[in-house]
């Protein structure tokens, strides 16, 4: 068994009873090939939180400073994390992203690229977008709906995947790929809140 398998494993069995985890739309999660999982983000418990609920392994940008400290760094990548520089256009997390949806595995981002204090969903960054059109990965929008608290239930709905080959095709911009992501997570807030 690998560290991630033991790890999902045991954070399955704390946060799904502790916030008594519901999940639906799975069934949209291709079970092979590249997948770009675009999620909202409410709380630092986000990460694990589509880790455990997605059928496959996710691998998932984090901020730099947690690759800072040796002990954090191993951790987090042997949880599938890699580092991204926020505030600039880190061009090695974007080949990072890229490679990975290259060899078929799961990319989960927050096009957001920070918390939202109020849990209203924020304008997404053009990042989402970028690996949108950039590789041929089904995208699969997520609504994480809270409050993160316990014995109160935490929905995580999958929407179904959003065909990008006329964007793809008629060179549309990362960033208007990105707004229409960030349109159908807002539309699995509204109709699932």
């Amino acid at each position: 068994m690998s560290f991630y398998t033991f790890a999902r494993t045991v954070v399955k069995h704390v946060l799904t009873p502790l916030y008594r985890i519901e999940v639906s739309g799975v069934e949209h999660i291709p079970k092979e090939g590249a997948v770009l999982i675009c999620a909202n983000h409410i709380s630092n418990l986000d990460p694990p939180v589509v880790g455990i609920t997605c059928p496959r392994p996710v691998h998932f940008m984090a901020k730099e400073e947690l690759f800072h400290t040796p002990i954090v760094k191993q951790l987090v990548s042997r949880l599938h994390a890699f580092p991204v520089r926020r505030g600039m256009g880190d061009r090695e997390a974007l080949r990072t992203g890229l490679a990975l949806l290259k060899e078929k595995k799961v990319l989960g981002l927050f096009p957001e690229g920070t918390r939202s204090k109020d849990g209203k969903l924020k304008k997404g960054l053009a990042g989402a977008g970028f690996f949108a059109l950039r590789s041929d990965a089904v995208v699969v929008p997520c609504a994480i709906i809270g409050p993160y608290r316990v014995g109160k239930r935490l929905k995580v709905v999958y929407g179904a995947p959003i065909d990008f080959a006329p964007w793809r095709e008629r060179r549309a911009s990362a960033d208007e790929v990105t707004a229409v992501i960030m349109e159908h997570i807002q539309q699995l807030l509204d109709e699932h809140q």
